[in-house]
């Protein structure tokens, strides 16, 4: 099944508007997401701006690549290790 992406402000607007009182049926409904949904995006958006998720979302994407990047010198590192004690 295809994700259906939601963009920040959608996400920040679903969040406030269930912080402001409105029920999580009719703001799951307005969006057209789940309550399970909903919830997530309310704890970790709860009280954020939508330029402060756009940021998150740009800090975790940077943090997914140098995770990559170390695993990827992590394994040359082992295998040259492996070399060395061969040919010793």
């Amino acid at each position: 099944m295809k994700k259906k992406a939601h963009s920040e402000s959608q996400m920040v607007s679903a969040v406030k508007e269930l912080e402001s009182g409105v029920s999580a049926d009719a703001v799951a409904r307005g969006h057209g997401i789940s309550k399970a949904t909903l919830y997530n995006w309310k704890s970790k958006y709860s009280g954020m701006e939508v330029s402060q998720v756009k940021r998150l979302k740009e800090l975790e994407e940077e943090n997914r690549k140098l995770k990559q990047m170390y695993a990827d010198l992590a394994l040359d590192n082992r295998i040259l290790k492996e070399v060395i004690e061969k040919k010793l």
